[in-house]
């Protein structure tokens, strides 16, 4: 018996640090495209440290990090990191404002353009930032490895529902591996 909650013990611990993460796909089933609307589709989310955006996009777009300024202005020719490539990762690692737009000539200014706020988890603030923050984001996010070249696939992190599925059979089969014992 020992044996066995161990062994759940050791299954829990390992699963449960990235349960919580979310992948955010970027305007869900429609993706990162210059029809979506990308504020009412962000004030519908909580961002928190640890999650992830994924944009899946055409070969006309690309994802560019900017700062507050470039992001109200739709410049991105000064922009943080720049991906390109059909399908990109943005690891959330650090809380605060964070800003996208598409680099295509008149995509930005069209409505292409992404703000988010990324929360703590044990934050629960609104996901988007006002107008009137002035700040950029914090200079030390590290997003996966940007590219200005095509790269087809950016490295996305572990898949929050396989581990949930893990969790989940651990909590169901447990007490009856103890219950047997």
């Amino acid at each position: 018996m020992p044996m066995v909650v161990l062994f759940l013990v050791s299954i829990l611990a390992m699963a449960s640090p990235s349960v919580f993460a979310v992948q955010h796909i970027v305007g869900d089933s429609s993706g990162w495209t210059n029809f979506g609307d990308y504020t009412t589709w962000a004030d519908s989310k909580t961002f928190n440290v640890g999650d992830t955006l994924l944009f899946n996009y055409g070969g006309s777009h690309g994802v560019d990090i900017v700062s507050k300024s470039d992001y109200d202005n739709c410049v991105t020719s000064n922009s943080i990191s720049s991906y390109s490539g059909g399908t990109t990762t943005i690891n959330l690692t650090q809380p605060g404002p964070m800003y996208f737009a598409c680099p295509s000539f008149g995509h930005c200014s069209s409505g292409m353009k992404l703000a988010i706020n990324v929360v703590s988890k044990s934050t629960t603030t609104p996901t988007t930032p006002t107008s009137g923050d002035n700040s950029s984001p914090p200079s030390s996010t590290t997003p996966s490895t940007p590219s200005t070249t095509s790269n087809p696939t950016h490295v996305a992190g572990p898949p929050s529902n396989a581990n949930m599925v893990v969790v989940g059979i651990s909590l169901i089969l447990g007490p009856l591996f103890v219950f047997m014992c």
